[in-house]
């Protein structure tokens, strides 16, 4: 086997890179996917300048067969990965040390679980991680941080010795409902009554609803959405971390991936949510609108990924980072995973003692907010 470090992904031809990440994963997660992530680099917002300089690392056998490969970041910076470290950053800092640059092995601008290690053959997966920490020894960096892995890459992880953490998010989770009655017949009165109050009010403004998918989504879609991501992601964030040009590159690559859930009014776009889907998950990611306009939020991007994820028989709606709110709309929170390299082994001891801490905080926080689920008791 040998080891080789490219900082272009299109150096990969889209069949190899593909067919190790859907082995990972038995199914090609479409956040893990060469057009997803190609689509991230040809259009600029991965690359050096936007500290996030790709170091994917490829596992190849002496026939030239790429084997196996770790999608990878050499990082200036620790925004758009929603697993924070910002702390650890200015702890490090401020014992005299550079935290960054560091190595993230993500999905960027992302909090998608899914694999990082991706290879056909599960004994070759401890060689992946070797590789990477390798790398990381070379470059003299830091960290390592492997970000929302999938449960089977815990114990891989913990065998060199990464340090494990957890977070929680919010998930939709599928119960062979036949209808979206169905799943509000399994809900209390109080908190039934009130998504349908919600889905109401959504629409009094004669605002219509459209879920385009595939080829029914035009450039001129896609116009009227960057507006509106734009506009909240220059609320939320300060900056964008997208540009347009990705969202063209993303529907040449991965069309069938694709939803846009857009919201119309006196014949004028207005709002729009983006989905992708798996074989049995559906990602809810970016919302944007440029009316406000009561629950529209809710609808576009909670109530109408449930009902596409019923329709279309879906097992799971994964609605990214935070929110409280989504507790009372049918949505649960579930434990997510990241592993973690340290270089400094004063440092990682430091780590590892908040990690213990946390990680218990974080069962708490999971175990309490079930309480709140809308669910019928019993």
């Amino acid at each position: 086997m040998e080891i080789f470090v490219t900082d272009n992904i299109s150096t990969i031809s889209p069949v190899d890179w593909d067919r190790c990440a859907k082995a990972s994963d038995n199914e090609l997660n479409p956040f893990c996917s060469h057009g997803f992530l190609s689509a991230l680099e040809e259009s600029g917002c991965v690359n050096a300048n936007t500290g996030w300089h790709p170091q994917h690392i490829i596992l190849q056998d002496d026939k030239g067969i790429i084997k196996g490969l770790v999608p990878l970041y050499l990082k200036s910076h620790s925004q758009g990965e929603y697993v924070f470290d910002h702390g650890w950053a200015n702890a490090y800092e401020q014992a005299g040390g550079h935290y960054y640059p560091k190595l993230q092995s993500s999905i960027p601008f992302s909090p998608v679980t899914g694999p990082r290690l991706f290879c056909e053959e599960e004994k070759l997966k401890p060689l992946l991680l070797e590789a990477a920490i390798n790398h990381a020894k070379s470059l003299g960096v830091s960290s390592l941080h492997f970000t929302f892995i999938k449960d089977n890459e815990i114990d891989i992880m913990k065998s060199q010795q990464l340090l494990h953490r957890q977070d929680q998010q919010f998930h939709w989770l599928n119960k062979s409902y036949g209808s979206f009655n169905d799943f509000l017949d399994t809900l209390s009165s109080r908190k039934r009554k009130n998504i349908i109050k919600e889905r109401q009010a959504a629409v009094v403004n004669d605002i219509k609803i459209e879920i385009l998918t595939s080829s029914e989504i035009t450039e001129l879609h896609w116009d009227h959405y960057f507006e509106f991501y734009l506009n909240t992601s220059n609320k939320k964030w300060g900056r964008p971390y997208l540009n347009r040009e990705f969202f063209s590159l993303m529907q040449e690559k991965i069309a069938e991936h694709v939803i846009l859930i857009m919201a119309k009014r006196e014949n004028k776009y207005i709002a729009g949510a983006l989905n992708l889907k798996g074989n049995d998950i559906l990602y809810g990611r970016y919302w944007g609108a440029t009316e406000y306009h009561k629950c529209l939020h809710f609808e576009l991007c909670y109530y109408q990924a449930i009902d596409y994820a019923i329709k279309n028989k879906m097992k799971i709606v994964e609605a990214g980072a935070q929110g409280d709110h989504k507790i009372s709309r049918g949505y649960v929170p579930v434990a997510t995973n990241s592993s973690h390299w340290i270089e400094n082994p004063s440092f990682k001891m430091a780590i590892k003692k908040f990690l213990a801490q946390e990680r218990k905080a974080v069962e708490r926080e999971i175990d309490y907010l079930s309480t709140f689920t809308p669910f019928k008791k019993g």
